[in-house]
């Protein structure tokens, strides 16, 4: 059983609406910041030790606020916490944007993306209350939206700092989309409604914790995710020391982040149309390690296949969403499952930039991180593979519930 909403016409474009929005601004605390993170650096006084917190916040607040987020959303609905994220981000952006604290500034930056971890938690749980039966197009469409949003943030800031001189205002621009960005959950309050008050709800959240196809997507997405940051972090530096130039190493990242949007508007649609996932769990495996053989093995023959290759591979993001969408039979599953998921998920990508350097430092090159991140594409794979036939959270958790009876 599918949860199903009776909205009218305009609730129902209020909602798709307000996902979109929300997914373009759950990112641009972290791109924008990126860009100009010389310049808050030298203003504000942050010391590299700070300046290298900053950049693994994300991650650890995706992690760390996922399975708070999937709480509060069952406990006050939806809706209210789609609110509560734009306000947290709103509020964090607009408050960084104005101190001259560089530990305010982390505060601030924290708070914001406080918010943005919320929002990754809310919008699977979105679609399937809203759209059960169009799970890989609703998918479709607000995972190209969280990616345009990390590209808006990175072209959008410095052309706005450039033009008033202050580099604040390309921070504060963000802020202000946030707050406008609030608008339809606004009109939304009156419509939402609490896990509590649906009777379909049989376990706790800590209950996921037993379930192997929550581990399974958890660890997938774990994998995924810390190879992908891993690679957005090294991979100028690994197309450099092959011999190419730092322009032509900046395009060639460019191109691997390029292929992500046509791949999370493609990929979702397509996977809601097939029941088995098996073939695209090894399609976009294969693809991934190919990438990193052809870096370890022949980095300047075809470089910008290379990178194609892992752009495309990495489509198993927008694919992984649409998979919690599609295990999970009721909104209220969705939630607890997405915490879960996309937090522990975050966790462990935490992980894959630090250890890559890390590699590179101990053995001066890039032959054994590489091989590494190829041999990890097995597990990935794995994982994937175990929840790729059809099956639900909520049978998983209701046949353990039956055994400890």
């Amino acid at each position: 059983m599918t949860d199903r909403v009776q909205d009218t016409r305009v609730e129902r474009a209020l909602v798709i609406v307000g996902m979109v929005i929300l997914a373009v601004n759950l990112r641009p605390a972290v791109s924008s910041l990126g860009t100009l993170l010389d310049e808050v650096r030298g203003a504000l006084g942050i010391s590299p030790a700070l300046a290298g917190l900053l950049t693994t916040l994300p991650v650890l607040c995706f992690a760390f606020f996922g399975p708070i987020a999937s709480t509060v959303a069952r406990r006050i609905g939806l809706h209210r916490t789609a609110l509560l994220t734009l306000t947290l981000v709103c509020s964090g952006l607009v408050l960084r944007a104005f101190t001259g604290s560089p530990w305010f500034f982390f505060a601030a930056s924290t708070l914001a993306l406080a918010g943005a971890a919320s929002g990754n938690v809310l919008l699977p749980p979105l679609v399937k209350r809203h759209f059960p039966d169009r799970v890989g197009l609703f998918t479709a469409i607000y995972s190209t939206a969280l990616v345009a949003g990390v590209s808006l943030g990175s072209l959008i800031s410095v052309p706005v700092a450039n033009a008033t001189g202050n580099w604040r205002d390309g921070l504060l621009t963000w802020g202000v989309l946030a707050g406008v960005a609030m608008v339809p959950w606004l009109g939304l309050l009156r419509h939402d409604v609490r896990a509590e008050e649906e009777r379909n709800r049989a376990y706790a959240v800590s209950d996921i914790l037993r379930s192997r196809l929550a581990w399974s997507m958890a660890l997938f997405f774990g994998i995924q995710s810390s190879m992908a940051y891993a690679m957005f972090g090294w991979l100028p530096k690994v197309y450099t020391d092959a011999g190419l130039s730092p322009a032509m190493a900046g395009a060639l990242v460019s191109l691997l982040a390029g292929v992500g949007i046509p791949m999370a508007l493609v990929i979702p649609y397509l996977a809601a149309r097939r029941p088995d996932q098996s073939a695209a769990v090894i399609v976009l495996g294969t693809l991934t390690a190919g990438g990193f053989v052809g870096l370890l093995v022949a980095p300047l023959t075809l470089p910008w296949l290379w990178a194609l290759m892992l752009g495309t591979g990495f489509a198993a993001f927008p694919w992984g969403l649409t998979m919690i969408g599609m295990r999970s039979r009721t909104h209220d599953g969705t939630v607890v499952l997405s915490g879960f998921v996309q937090s522990v998920g975050y966790l462990i990508a935490a992980i894959g930039p630090f250890a890559t350097g890390l590699l590179y430092d101990l053995t001066g090159g890039w032959t054994v991180p590489l091989t590494v991140l190829a041999l990890a594409c097995v597990p990935k794979v794995i994982f994937g593979l175990l929840f790729a036939r059809p099956s639900y959270v909520e049978d998983d958790l209701g046949r353990r519930a039956a055994v400890r009876s």
